[in-house]
């Protein structure tokens, strides 16, 4: 019969060295590195919408886009930080602020700048929005989560929300740059309705796909 020492002692040969997590900063850093990068490729690929100078000197506008842009770095930051089980959940609040901006902001802009869909414009017209919205989202969704896989052995749901808000407010923040929305109704379907679907998906499903990328 093995003793302790000498189980203590076996186990600790065979024991592989496990390499720390960096920071989660710096990954959420990296992270975001990357949707920096997604964004030169999307405008080397589809080219940036001619009227944007323009736009941007729109308060509503440059509100929008930067509160969508601040809702997506802060849930990233959030994301990363509470994926470590030791860190309190407090830091999901970080991106509520700009979230609520960016909302305000949007409610706004229809009440007081409201524009009737035209006659022969209808949903099917976006394709290309549904497109920019694939071709963007989709990799940054799984690139986060294969950076936040570990989480999958503590507590996976608070993480895939601030994870699949992150997603929804970078995507957002990218969009308009690339796409004209020519109605106040389609900017509240693309921006919080998309925003919305991609983070209760995140809630709903973030479990199971965390437990699909866990480290084995």
């Amino acid at each position: 019969m093995i003793t302790t020492p000498d189980l203590i002692e076996s186990l600790v040969a065979r024991a592989e060295p496990v390499r720390r997590l960096r920071p989660p900063l710096a990954r959420a850093a990296a992270w975001l590195l990357f949707a920096g990068l997604m964004l030169v490729l999307m405008v080397a690929i589809k080219g940036l919408r001619p009227d944007l100078e323009l736009s941007l000197r729109q308060p509503g506008f440059a509100i929008d886009v930067g509160a969508a842009l601040a809702t997506g770095i802060l849930a990233a930051v959030a994301a990363f930080v509470v994926s470590l089980p030791d860190r309190s959940r407090l830091w999901l609040w970080l991106p509520v602020p700009a979230l609520l901006v960016w909302i305000v902001n949007i409610g706004h802009s229809c009440l007081t700048a409201w524009v009737d869909l035209q006659p022969g414009m209808h949903l099917g017209d976006e394709t290309g929005c549904v497109a920019a919205l694939v071709m963007t989202g989709a990799p940054l969704a799984l690139t986060l989560l294969i950076m936040l896989r570990h989480t999958a052995l503590f507590d996976p749901t608070p993480v895939a929300v601030a994870g699949g808000l992150a997603v929804a407010g970078i995507t957002a923040s990218l969009l308009p740059l690339f796409h004209n929305h020519d109605a106040s109704v389609l900017i509240l379907v693309w921006n919080l309705g998309i925003a919305a679907l991609l983070t209760a998906a995140a809630g709903a499903f973030g479990r199971r796909m965390f437990t699909w990328v866990a480290p084995r």
